[in-house]
């Protein structure tokens, strides 16, 4: 699995393979890298942790081997490795033919077919996270050189707005169902120059949506006033125009900080929605497709309740590799 030009990422491994590989290719000599800030930040992503998360707990501390010696970036690509050690693969044989609602399972037959192992949701796992975190948190350091700042939060979870607490009382009760919920994430770039990207497919927004759509659950996103604008005039969602601080800048930002593709050098602001988790204890209606007949299943295992707090850092790291490589270019 591979995203990316000039500074690309390749992951390797499922849920509960022995291992997830992840390279970073493209990154250039002489970047100093804080590993113990990697490990934090990965940490931001990692499970186990407290009652809105899978129980599964795993350490996720990458072990690189190539590209970055003493701290500092050789311009080799950079390889690192994280292992999976605690897996729970009999959890699934009884839904080893049963594709799960709402999940890649059927999807995945189709392609790969009959052979196809849903174990913990293969490569469709959020696990897979795991290692798209370590090249973002790399990504992140490269990019705070030159003063950009990435930082994303929850501002919706299963229908509550910009409330923590609330929004953690309702994914405790979809959890007490057996249930899940979905929500809305929001990010904030900060300190990206102008005049990067480009028309059409060569824009930001492209370029950011392509990284997005690798995280999985995310089933949307939009840039500045993105749908509320669909409903606004012309008048009203322009950005004026200001010279403000010694530069030109728009008075408003309901362009999220891209225009025609292109960055403003304002800041770049874009939201991104994430389904409920399709993996819940609840019954639901499926199909036996060894037999055909309708059947009913709950999904054992161990899930998300929503995956919202731990995309947080998926969506900045998702981030960071899109716009590095859109500098690169």
């Amino acid at each position: 699995m591979r995203f990316g030009e000039k500074v690309s990422v390749d992951i390797f491994g499922a849920s509960h393979s022995e291992q997830l590989d992840v390279i970073l290719k493209g990154i250039t000599k002489g970047h100093a890298i804080d590993f113990d800030g990697i490990l934090q930040f990965m940490a931001r992503r990692a499970p186990g942790k407290d009652p809105y998360s899978t129980p599964r707990l795993e350490k996720d501390f990458p072990i690189v081997t190539s590209g970055i010696e003493n701290g500092i970036t050789t311009g080799a690509d950079i390889v690192a490795y994280i292992k999976n050690e605690n897996k729970r693969s009999t959890d699934y044989s009884s839904i080893r033919y049963t594709p799960r609602p709402g999940h890649a399972d059927y999807a995945a037959y189709l392609k790969y077919g009959k052979d196809y192992d849903p174990t913990g949701g293969g490569s469709f796992s959020g696990r897979m996270t795991a290692p798209l975190c370590f090249a973002g948190a790399v990504c992140i350091q490269i990019l705070a050189e030159s003063g950009v700042e990435i930082s994303a939060k929850p501002i919706m979870i299963g229908g509550v707005w910009d409330d923590d607490v609330a929004m953690k009382e309702r994914i405790l009760q979809a959890k007490a169902k057996g249930d899940s919920v979905g929500g809305i994430v929001q990010c904030t770039v900060r300190g990206f120059k102008g005049g990067i990207g480009g028309p059409m497919w060569d824009g930001i927004e492209s370029k950011i949506s392509s990284a997005m759509f690798g995280i999985p659950a995310v089933k949307g996103i939009q840039f500045g006033s993105g749908f509320d604008g669909a409903a606004m005039t012309g008048s009203e969602n322009n950005d004026p125009f200001i010279f403000k601080d010694g530069k030109i800048q728009t008075e408003t930002n309901n362009c999220g900080g891209i225009l025609g593709g292109i960055s403003t050098g304002g800041d770049i602001v874009f939201t991104v929605a994430f389904k409920p988790t399709p993996s819940i204890s609840a019954p639901q209606s499926s199909i036996d497709m060894q037999t055909c007949e309708q059947v009913k299943i709950s999904v054992p295992g161990r899930h998300d309740p929503c995956v919202v707090l731990r995309a947080v850092p998926c969506v900045e790291a998702a981030c960071a590799i899109a716009l590095l490589d859109m500098l690169y270019i």
